[in-house]
């Protein structure tokens, strides 16, 4: 697995050797052992998620505000656009973005640590993204902040009105969001 630098240094971008031939391919999506000795983290990971979407699903941006969750996320079916926010106000990144494409195709992994907003936009014709969360899931604890919020300035690649649920359609501004110390 190599490391590919992000502006943010807390998230981390890894790219699987994959082992390919004339019957397919293979590829440890991941190995505690190495994910420590690449990141200096080593996460315990409680919850495994599985989300299929259409073209133009935009999801997020979330987060739980306690029982914060470290996300791994990779796409097995399709492209993304991967955003993650600092919202972290100790960070010197704090109220910046990250984005990332993954996809099946590059098999690229995302290591998005507690204390960060997470969203996505479906670039390809349907996109199934699997990630793994370093706590449960806490409805009563998740927030949304507003994924077009204009302090944030994201460059979502857009080409129309995504397709948003009502929870992502009411979301809320950076200057107004709970947020990590």
């Amino acid at each position: 697995m190599q490391v590919i630098p992000t502006v943010i240094p807390d998230l981390v971008l890894l790219e699987p050797k994959v082992w390919g031939d004339a019957r397919g391919f293979f590829f440890e999506s991941f190995n505690s052992r190495d994910f420590t000795q690449l990141t200096g983290q080593n996460p315990t990971f409680v919850q495994d998620n599985h989300s299929r979407s259409s073209r133009h699903v935009l999801r997020g941006l979330h987060y739980q505000i306690q029982q914060p969750q470290g996300k791994l996320i990779r796409v097995t079916t399709g492209e993304i656009f991967d955003v993650a926010v600092d919202l972290r106000r100790s960070s010197p990144t704090f109220g910046q973005w990250e984005s990332v494409r993954l996809s099946a195709e590059n098999r690229r992994l995302l290591w998005i640590p507690p204390g960060f907003a997470h969203g996505f936009l479906v670039l390809s014709e349907a996109a199934e993204v699997l990630y793994k969360a370093t706590d449960y899931y806490a409805p009563a604890h998740e927030r949304t902040l507003l994924w077009n919020d204009p302090a944030l300035g994201i460059a979502w690649p857009l080409t129309g009105t995504p397709l948003l649920s009502a929870k992502d359609q009411a979301g809320v501004a950076l200057a107004q969001a709970p947020t990590y110390e």
